[in-house]
């Protein structure tokens, strides 16, 4: 049906430590038919190869280079603004690597910061506050890879990192530059990287507030599958509806 998808991973592909049966057989097929594919995610404390690793072992065919996190937009973004940039970073070895690789300078103080980088940090304490706060104080500019409110997990639902993340924009007044899902710099960027045609791009995912809206701001078609993070019920009374609304993916012909 399309030529190209951006695949969402959590609540998309698996769900948990259980694979998505449907998702792997869609996945399947378009490997067999080359068909491109990206896996998109707002996820940024994962590298590529550790996503990989972890869709290889649900059994979807899948490379590294077909990995597209927030971590690696936003050192995209940096580096392109200021290659030279210094910056305090708030995250875990997903935003560490994707920004060492793409050659940016880490500092451990803030107030020798040029920007703020916040990512998902599950060991977050309060002096890591104090220096991103001080840097922003002194000039830096804040960003943050993704603003997701709240993590899906087995436990339920945890703090996520746009939750995380407001302590510092509550305490400093300013509000951060969002990378990931729904905001445009990953999407530009990923579909930059899978090189076809926005009409014939479909972004497929379980969240209407990151996946579906993404597609929807960059003006290709979306696909909403149930089961995930959005409940099906609640889709359907919003305005802007997805261009498919599914149970799986079974349900999408290619």
């Amino acid at each position: 049906m399309y030529k190209g998808y951006l695949i969402d991973l959590d609540g998309t592909t698996y769900r948990g430590t259980e694979v998505i049966q449907a998702t792997l057989e869609f996945i399947n097929k378009l490997h067999h038919k080359k068909i491109p594919y990206l896996f998109l995610t707002n996820n940024s404390t994962k590298t590529p190869q550790m996503v990989a690793q972890v869709l290889k072992a649900f059994g979807y065919p899948v490379t590294e280079e077909q990995i597209y996190t927030s971590s690696l937009a936003t050192a995209q973004y940096v580096y392109e603004q200021n290659p030279n940039a210094k910056i305090y970073m708030i995250g875990e070895i997903g935003l560490r690597q994707a920004l060492t690789e793409q050659g940016l300078t880490l500092v451990e103080h803030g107030e020798k910061a040029d920007y703020v980088v916040f990512g998902l940090d599950r060991e977050i304490n309060y002096e890591k506050y104090v220096q991103a706060c001080l840097a922003i104080y002194n000039g830096a500019t804040f960003i943050v890879t993704n603003g997701d409110r709240a993590l899906p997990t087995e436990q339920g639902l945890l703090p996520g990192n746009g939750a995380t993340a407001s302590v510092i924009s509550v305490s400093t007044g300013v509000e951060p530059i969002f990378i990931g899902k729904p905001h445009s710099t990953i999407m530009e960027k990923a579909l930059d990287l899978i090189d076809i045609p926005q009409n014939d791009v479909a972004i497929i995912g379980d969240n209407y507030f990151t996946d579906i809206l993404a597609g929807i701001h960059a003006k290709i078609p979306t696909i909403y599958i149930e089961g995930g993070f959005s409940k099906r019920e609640d889709v359907l009374t919003y305005e802007t509806q997805p261009t498919h609304v599914l149970k799986d993916l079974s349900e999408l012909k290619i």
